[in-house]
C-alpha cells in the first residue's frame, strides 16, 4: 500500500499545474522569505527616492502653484513630507519586485498557461498603476484645486503637509483603481470570473463607482466626482472587454 501511495504522489507531481505538499512551516517560512525581498525592496526603493524626493514635492506642488503656495506650521513638517514622499517612491520603484514576488509565491500551484499570462501581467501593473498616477496629476487635480482653493472667496494657503497628504492618497488610491482591468484579466484566466457575470453585475459597478468616487474625491460636487466616476465607469467596461479576450 505504502509503494502504491508514493507512486501515485509522484504521478500527481509530475503533472503540469500542480506543485509537492509543502508542510505548513515550509510554507510559512517561504512566505516569510518572500516578504522579506519585498521589505528589502522597498527599503532600497526609499533609498533611492532620497536622491530626487526633494524634486518630487516640487512637482507634486506645481497644480497649486509651487511651494511658495503653501506652508509649514510644525518644526518636523518638512521632514514629514519628505519622508512620505520618499516611502510613496520607493512604493512606486518597488512595485515591479513586489508584484513578482507575490506571483512566485502563488505560481506553484497554477497551470504553465497560468503562470505565463500572471508574469507577463507584471509589468502591465505597473504601466496601468502609473497611468491612474497620472490621470489624477494632469486630469483631476487641475480640476479639483481650483474649486477648493476659491472655495466661498476666501484664500486659502494650505499647509504643506496637508497638500502633499492629499495629493499623494488621491493618486495612489486612483493608481490601484486603473489596476481593474487587468486584474478581472487574470480573474477570467483564473476561471473566477466570467464576461457574463461581469455584465450581469453592472448596477453594482455603478453604484460601487460612485461611493468610491464620493470616498476618494475631496469634495462631494458632482463635477468633481463625474470626473473619477466617468473613468471607473470606463475601467468597468474595459475589465468586460478583457475579460472576453481572455476567455
Amino acid at each position: 500500500m505504502e509503494k502504491i501511495a508514493s507512486s501515485e504522489a509522484l504521478q500527481n507531481t509530475s503533472q503540469p499545474g500542480t506543485m509537492q505538499a509543502l508542510t505548513l512551516s515550509e510554507h510559512f517560512n517561504e512566505l516569510r522569505k518572500r516578504l522579506l525581498i519585498i521589505v528589502i525592496g522597498l527599503i532600497v526603493g526609499v533609498l533611492v527616492s532620497f536622491a530626487f524626493a526633494e524634486r518630487a514635492i516640487q512637482f507634486l506642488a506645481e497644480p497649486i502653484g509651487g511651494l511658495q503656495s503653501l506652508q509649514s506650521i510644525e518644526v518636523t513638517e518638512n521632514m514629514g513630507v519628505f519622508m512620505k514622499v520618499s516611502l510613496l517612491s520607493g512604493f512606486i520603484l518597488s512595485l515591479p519586485l513586489t508584484l513578482y514576488e507575490i506571483i512566485a509565491y502563488i505560481v506553484p500551484g497554477l497551470k504553465p498557461q497560468e503562470r505565463k499570462w500572471l508574469f507577463i501581467s507584471i509589468p502591465a501593473f505597473f504601466f496601468m498603476f502609473v497611468a491612474g498616477v497620472v490621470f489624477s496629476y494632469w486630469v483631476m487635480l487641475p480640476a479639483a484645486l481650483p474649486f477648493l482653493t476659491q472655495f466661498l472667496g476666501v484664500t486659502t494657503t494650505p499647509r504643506l503637509s496637508n497638500y502633499i497628504g492629499f495629493v499623494t492618497n488621491l493618486m495612489f488610491w486612483i493608481g490601484l483603481i486603473f489596476e481593474t482591468p487587468l486584474v478581472m484579466f487574470l480573474l477570467t484566466k483564473l476561471h473566477i470570473v466570467t464576461p457574463k457575470l461581469l455584465l450581469k453585475g453592472w448596477r453594482i459597478a455603478v453604484v460601487a463607482s460612485a461611493v468610491l468616487a464620493a470616498m476618494i474625491t475631496p469634495t462631494v460636487d458632482p463635477v468633481n466626482m463625474a470626473l473619477l466616476m466617468g473613468p471607473m465607469l470606463g475601467l468597468y467596461l474595459l475589465s468586460v472587454l478583457m475579460s472576453v479576450f481572455a476567455q
